[in-house]
């Protein structure tokens, strides 16, 4: 079991938390050749995920430089963001870059390439700001010795700087295939007006670039050894959480180590498979933290994606309706039209609840926010849409509760005497998916891979 008094590796950086645990480290300057100090924070970015924040300073000359580096495993989805800027609260949007973050703003048909730069916590605005210094750089000596170069420079600078300006409304787009990229939502917890997020899955020359490699790969120049009965014998896994999940049985609950997604300390995960009746198999996952007492539970499709999608509509409003089992996939989307509430899958992830389960790890998830939790004053509009919320799960507004898989991997309860018929408080609608659907859930590849090698 986990320790008390074991704190975590990454943690947030408040008040309550006076010693951060700074490692500074005597490093190279690179501007003067003399020694400066480097100092590394391991922290945790409310919302996103475990960072590495490294800055250097050197007392010889005054030179600075700050990075920031992902703490965790890559996604295993790439991501991509387009944001329409348009006000100043949009130049003032948080950025979370990683050093596979490309950017691009197609109306000056301007590019930062991937690992051009150094990933960063920033604004929109500072992303325009480090482009116009880093092309003044050397502009004294350019004018001198290339003017036409050099003036061509200045031009394309005074139409950076028109951008924060907000002279005409533009498009900032970043694509991050280490899928380690993120734009703040001001209107959250309403759906972003200006922003749009889409999920990608990488190439296999795109694996092979943040080191990812298939098993099959790495094998590619190996000769198979032939195995003796000893060597078999010695390859057979002795603890029960190296078995695969055809070896497990229905009764059997395995626990294996993990991090607590809340504070990141040493828990302990159970993970048990179960047949939900009228639907599939499905792999339930439970965790528990001793140090900060949060406790989750994700559910995996013990199946393949289906062959259409599912959308279902379900009216909560009598004390019945919140005793409805769901099962929510992680591809699974949730929205409340009454609320102008739209969660995306991965937000509330997999997890087999109920309806009044579902709407309250909504309302808990919003009630951790920073803006409500942190130093800053709590946002009235975010205020407001929690007491709406509360009001909902203590039955004074009736809402509707939309919940759309493209995957078809989610299940809501039918309360009809027939638990293969919908009843009223229930819509059911299976839909064929379109090409960007099949494309964030892979399918697009996997046949183009099928035709190349027929």
């Amino acid at each position: 079991m986990c320790s008390a008094n074991l704190k975590p590796m990454f943690r947030d950086l408040t008040a309550e938390d006076p010693d951060p645990e700074v490692t500074e480290i005597e490093s190279f300057c690179i501007n003067c050749h003399s020694n400066g100090m480097t100092r590394v924070l391991l922290t945790r970015i409310p919302h996103y995920k475990n960072v590495v924040i490294m800055s250097f300073s050197c007392e010889e000359c005054g030179y600075q430089n700050n990075e920031i580096q992902p703490g965790g495993e890559y996604e295993e989805l790439g991501v991509r963001w387009k944001l329409r800027v348009e006000s100043q609260q949009d130049l003032n949007r948080q950025v979370v870059k990683s050093d596979y973050t490309s950017v691009r703003i197609p109306e000056l048909d301007f590019e930062i390439a991937a690992q051009s730069q150094k990933g960063e916590v920033t604004t929109v605005e500072g992303i325009i700001s480090r482009a116009i210094t880093g092309l003044n750089q050397d502009q004294e000596s350019r004018r001198s010795q290339h003017p036409d170069a050099a003036a061509k420079i200045d031009e394309f600078v005074s139409k950076l700087q028109a951008l924060k300006d907000l002279s005409t409304p533009w498009t900032l787009q970043l694509e991050d295939i280490s899928g380690n990229c993120f734009i703040e939502n001001p209107q959250m917890p309403k759906k972003d007006p200006r922003c749009e997020r889409t999920d990608f899955k990488r190439s296999k020359a795109q694996n092979h670039q943040l080191g990812i490699f298939m098993h099959d790969e790495v094998q590619d120049d190996l000769t198979p050894t032939p195995l003796t009965p000893f060597s078999e014998k010695l390859l057979t896994p002795a603890d029960p959480a190296e078995c695969s999940l055809e070896q497990m049985t229905a009764d059997e609950v395995l626990q294996f180590r993990t991090n607590c997604p809340d504070c990141n300390s040493p828990a302990n995960t159970n993970m048990k498979i179960t047949k939900i009746p009228h639907f599939k198999e499905v792999v339930i996952m439970a965790t528990t933290c001793d140090y900060c007492g949060h406790r989750t539970n994700e559910v995996k499709s013990g199946g393949g994606i289906e062959d259409m999608g599912v959308r279902f509509e379900v009216r909560v409003a009598t004390k019945d309706d919140f005793s409805r089992d769901i099962l929510k996939s992680e591809t699974c989307s949730m929205s409340i039209p009454s609320l102008e509430l739209e969660v995306g899958g991965h937000a509330l992830g997999g997890r087999f609840t109920t309806a009044e389960g579902l709407l309250r790890a909504t309302r808990d998830q919003l009630r951790h926010c920073p803006a409500l939790t942190g130093d800053s004053a709590p946002q009235p509009a975010l205020q407001r849409f929690i007491e709406r919320l509360t009001d909902v799960l203590e039955l004074k507004e009736p809402v509707t509760v939309v919940l759309d898989d493209p995957a078809g991997n989610s299940y809501v309860q039918s309360l009809a005497d027939d638990p293969l018929t919908p009843d009223d408080g229930l819509k059911v609608e299976r839909y064929v998916r379109t090409f960007e659907q099949n494309e964030e859930l892979g399918l697009n590849d996997m046949k183009t891979e099928n035709y190349e090698g027929c």
